[in-house]
Parts: C-alpha cells; structure tokens; sequence
C-alpha cells in the first residue's frame, strides 16, 4: 500500500466533510487508506463520516486523547510506505498526493516533505517552512525581531522568510497541519511523543526525523488550503501557556541542561509578557468605548446641570453628579450594550435605542423614589438627548475613519459571486436565501471561459477578476462540484483581493464553509433564523437574567408564591451571578450538538409538564429554541412557569 492518511478531529464537522471531500478526490489512483480518529467530538463528526463516508477508518474514542496518541493510534495499524498527518481544517488539490509521492520516491533520502499552506484568502502561510527553535532562534521569534526582519538570514530563522516560498528547499520543521512522512523514517525516529497533549509535537517529530538520518523538505508545487484558527487563539491566554510549556518540553528533551535552561527561562519570560499583554489587550480593546461614553455623558450631565443651575437658581446636592448621574450612565450603557452599541461596525441606531430604552428604566424607577430622591426630570431627558447625541457622533467619527462612511451597516449586506453550474448555483443562492444573511446581490459565473455568456449567468470565469471589480464583491462562493480544489485555488490566488471573502460550497451538503478561522463559525452559512448563540441574543438573555433576578431579589416577597420560596431566592442569586440561567434547554443528550449555554432552571416544556414527552420531542423542543430565539419566548415560560423557579438544580 503506497499511502496512509490519518486526520484527527475535535468538533469540527463541517470542516473534516470538506476535507475528507477533497482528500478522497486526491486519492483517486493511489493504493491507500484513510483514517479519521475522532477524540469523543459533540458536533456529530462521528455520525457524518459513517453515513457519508464509509470507506474511511474511522476510529471514535471516547475522551479526548489529544492530537499526538490519536494521530499514534492510526499510524501503529497503517499499511502504507507513506504516511500523512493531515488537520481536518484543510483542503487538498487533486494532484497534492500525487505529488508528493513522486517526490519522496524521487529523494530516498528524504524522511518527510510539506507543501504550500494558504489560508482562507489564498495568502501564503509562513508556517509552511520553519527552522528549529533554537534558545537564539526562539528569542528572536518571541521579542518580535523574526517579524520586524522577517527576511534576514540571522533574525527570520523561525519561519524561514529568507527562502524563496516558491522552490523546493531543505528544512528543519514541518507545520503540523500537513506532515507527509516516510513509514520507514517513522520506524527509526518513533511516532509522535505523547508527552505533548496538543502544540510542538511537529517540532518534536520534526528534529527526531533529522537525527534519524533523514532530510525534510519544503516542496511548493501543490497546495493546501488550511482554515487556521491563529487570529482567535494566539490571542488567548490559554493559548500561550499551553504552546509555549510544549516549547518547554522540547527545550527539556532535546537541548544540553544549559541550553535548557536558559531556553526555560526566556519561555517563563515570553508566557508572562504575551499574558500580561493579552489581558491588557483584552481589557482595553473591550473597555475603551464604553469609557469614553461613560466620560462623554458625564462631561455632559455637568456642564447641563450647571447652566440649568445658573439659569433656574435651583441648587442640586453632591449625590446627584456623583450617584444619580453614574446610575443614569450604567442604565445608558448597560442597554447600548444589550442592543449591541459595543459590536464593530458600531452602529448609531443601535446607541439611541440603548438610551432610549435606559431612559425609559430610569424614568420607571424615578418614579417610585421619595420626592426627596427626585432630581429634574427635565435635567434626566436633556441629558438622555446629550447622551443619544454624544453616542451617535462618537461611532459616526469611528466608522468614518474605520469605513469610510458614517453607515457601515450598509456594507454588511453581501454582493455576492456564485462561480458554478447553474443547478448547483441555483441550490446554493437557495441555501443563502434560506439562512439570516443579508443579500444586495447574488451573480452566477458560469465555470467554463466562453465568448458568450449563456442565459442565466452574469459572466463567465475568464472574466472573474474584472467582474469582482465592476459589481463592488465582498464574497465570492466557489461550487465544489463543478470546480476542482486545484481550479478554487488558482482563482483565489489570481484575484488577490485583500477585502473579498472567498467560500467554498460542498456538493450535497446544507452549508458553506470559508472561514479564515476554524474557530469563526459565524462564517458558516447554515440554514437558520435567529440562533441563540448570535452575540446580540446572548446579551439580551444575560441581561432579562440579571434584570429579572434583580427583580425578584428586591421584590423577594413574590417568591412565596412559588413552591420553594428558599431555593427560588438562591437560583435568583445563582441567574444573576451568571451561574445559571432562567430559561435553558430541556436536560438530555440532544443538547450536546446546540450551542453551548448555561444550564436553566425552566426549560420551553415546563409550560406543558403535565402532558409529558418522549426524548424526540425534547431534542426538536430544544432545536426549535436554539434555531429562533426570543426574549419574549423566555417571558412568556417564566410567567407560565413562575411557582417552579425554585427547582434544584
């Protein structure tokens, strides 16, 4: 058997069906084997593979083992002289496999070979060809100098930025998400060291080939698309301490005591520097807006009440700049921040609706004060008009620098590029109609370059740049059926649009998949209504959590109404809190593949207990609730459901 490729898998479906799609095209005309090794995957990766693709070897534990003792499990039973660790967030070309088998037969000497990454916008990816992190290596790459000079022979060592990404060379490290490897080479330098759960196994496998005798080479001529997900998490902190301990462990394995030593030290030195900067990041890039609001309608509220002093003679005590107005500015940015006023691009209508709705709290709760509490009602709605004001000019100034325009919601609505046959096109803009994207405008681009357009379509293929162009695109869709991966690529790479999306739609499948980041699955098209994993429903259900809780706190007197007036008073802390959540999915496994909330006390069924229901139910029950959220859903099963709110949890 020529070829055994292994793929491991971790909740990502609809990547891993892209993938084996194009790795079972690539195989075609090669003796081998495929195997998907699931680590105990929710999403419903283990059902998909078995229905869809049979003659896949699938092996599903039931923990999650990590990426190095599952990628072991499948290459101690493979056949094949050639053995390829593959991520299931990739998508190869027809002849990649081809390819690199008529390499490595053509250099015995060679133990391993990558190939050309390209993410999802068809740029290169500098992991493609790496240099052995070395104590010299890893300061230059962890202080910046590798990126400042990312082409210099001394400080570009990590990436290699000095060699030419279009010809084949001699390398130290493959990247681990395409890792194409002689079986005889494996059996010398050993599988993967399980020592390392996830992150340096490639760089650990890597050096072990080379001091086995072997040579790996970086080859250019084929590529792979990889769906990466570095923008999201090397920016968290858990990213860091998990990549750089394994940068430890190599460090420890390999290097001399004092190497080791001062390569630890400058590891300890890096985890706590991106962690501090992280944290700090974080924080200001969340924290920055809301403070400037906060500022804006403070500077405001005081330069009103002093004219409106000066001019009415009414004297206003202390408490009211330093207790009424800070309440007025948490009622104000609290609700913009429920109707998603703190979401890019910042949209201006969505701060007036959040100072409305605050005014509106505030106004209710002026009036059951005491008289003595009452400050100028007159005073409160000048200054909700400031802050809707104040608001409105702050992200129209942003969104002018940012987009270009005071309205950038306008350029949320997709023109959008079908490149396919007309059936499939025509499924495909049935699927995007279906799903909650906004559409200006759908074309189809015939796939074959003729002189005349046929009926139905806006153009044809050959003239795919200039049309992107002419009709203003912000995304094109490329049909996997009636395109090869080899033909999505050169098109991706050729048009080069440093603002265009591209997708790729799957035949027979009811999504499409295209994001530069595995881990952005707002990305994915889907059909859907309004699901509750949607940033705005997330905080409009926090935040009816927090106000009903409150509620019920200051009001407790209500929950001797209820069954169990004790536990009703500690789920209202437990809700408010973030623990847990008023209304939730009804308990069972059918929960297991929606998306991930906080366990409720209620569920969508309490109204109707009484009649009982079987497991089928509860699953479409809960679909129904995850797929088309409603804040007046919940309202509604709180209010029918009010004596049980002291269920144990």
């Amino acid at each position: 058997m020529k070829l055994s490729v292994v793929i491991v898998n971790y909740n990502v479906e609809h990547f891993l069906e892209q993938c084996l799609k194009s790795v079972f095209k690539a195989m075609e005309g090669i003796e081998g084997e495929v195997f998907v090794v699931d680590n105990h995957s929710v999403d419903g990766s283990v059902e998909m593979v078995r229905e869809k693709f049979p003659k896949a070897h699938l092996i599903a534990n039931q923990q999650n083992t990590g990426f190095s003792k599952a990628n072991n499990q499948a290459i101690d039973i493979s056949k094949g002289q050639y053995v390829l660790l593959l991520n299931p967030d990739t998508v190869v070309e027809e002849d990649t496999f081809h390819t690199c088998i008529q390499f490595m037969d053509a250099h015995p000497e060679a133990g391993a070979c990558g190939v050309k990454l390209i993410d999802g916008k068809g740029n290169y990816l500098p992991e493609s060809k790496r240099g052995l992190p070395t104590p010299e290596v890893a300061f230059y790459k962890i202080f910046g100098f590798s990126s400042i000079f990312p082409k210099s022979k001394k400080f570009g060592k990590y990436h290699l930025g000095y060699l030419d990404p279009e010809e084949t060379h001699e390398i130290e490290v493959l990247s681990g998400a395409f890792m194409f490897m002689r079986k005889a080479a494996l059996e010398i330098s050993g599988n993967l060291d399980e020592a390392f759960f996830m992150y340096g196994e490639d760089i650990d496998l890597s050096y072990r080939i080379t001091k086995a005798g072997f040579k790996i080479y970086y080859h250019p001529k084929t590529r792979v698309i990889h769906y990466r997900g570095e923008s999201t998490k090397k920016s968290s902190i858990n990213y860091v301490f998990v990549f750089y301990q394994a940068m430890v462990i190599f460090a420890r394995k390999h290097f001399s005591p004092g190497n080791a030593k001062v390569f630890s030290l400058l590891i300890n030195l890096a985890v706590y520097l991106r962690a501090g900067f992280s944290i700090l990041k974080r924080v200001a890039s969340f924290a920055w807006l809301p403070l400037l609001d906060a500022s804006m309608f403070f500077g405001g509220m005081f330069i009103l009440k002093s004219y409106w002093a000066q001019k009415s003679g009414i004297f206003y005590p202390y408490s009211f700049m330093w207790i009424a107005v800070p309440l007025y500015m948490l009622a104000w940015i609290g609700s913009m921040w429920v109707n998603g006023s703190y979401e890019k691009p910042h949209k201006s209508g969505s701060a007036v609706r959040g100072v409305l709705t605050g005014t509106l709290i505030i106004l209710l709760v002026y009036a059951l004060l005491p008289e003595s509490y009452r400050y100028s009602r007159f005073l409160t709605l000048v200054g909700a008009a400031w802050a809707a004001l104040s608001a409105t000019g702050i992200r129209s100034l942003i969104n002018l620098l940012t987009y270009k325009t005071i309205f950038p919601e306008r350029r949320e609505l997709k023109r959008i590029l079908l490149v396919g046959g007309m059936e499939e096109a025509s499924r495909i803009k049935a699927l995007i109609n279906q799903s909650p994207v906004k559409t200006a405008y759908i074309g189809l681009i015939n796939p074959i370059d003729l002189e005349t357009i046929p009926k139905g379509f806006a153009g044809n293929i050959g003239r795919l740049k200039e049309m992107v162009e002419i009709f203003g695109i912000n995304e094109l869709i490329f049909c996997g059926k009636d395109l090869s991966s080899s033909e999505i690529m050169n098109q991706m790479m050729k048009i080069n649009h440093p603002e265009l999306e591209y997708k790729i739609a799957p035949p027979e499948s009811l999504f499409i998949i295209g994001s530069n980041s595995i881990q952005t699955s707002g990305e994915l098209y889907v059909i859907g209504l309004n699901a509750i994993d949607r940033p705005l429903n997330r905080r409009k259900k926090r935040a009816l959590d927090i106000f009903f809780s409150l509620g019920l706190l200051v009001l407790f007197p209500l929950l001797f109404v209820t069954k169990s007036p004790g536990n009703a008073f500690v789920n209202a802390i437990q809700c408010f809190i973030g623990r847990f959540t008023w209304v939730g999915y009804s308990i069972g496994k059918s929960t297991e593949s929606l998306p991930k909330i906080k366990t409720g006390i209620l569920n969508p069924l309490d109204p109707f207990s009484k009649l009982g229901f079987d497991e089928q139910t509860q699953s479409q029950t809960n679909i129904l609730y995850a797929k088309d959220y409603r804040v007046s859903n919940d309202l509604s099963i709180l209010y029918q459901s009010f004596r049980s709110i002291g269920r144990k949890i």
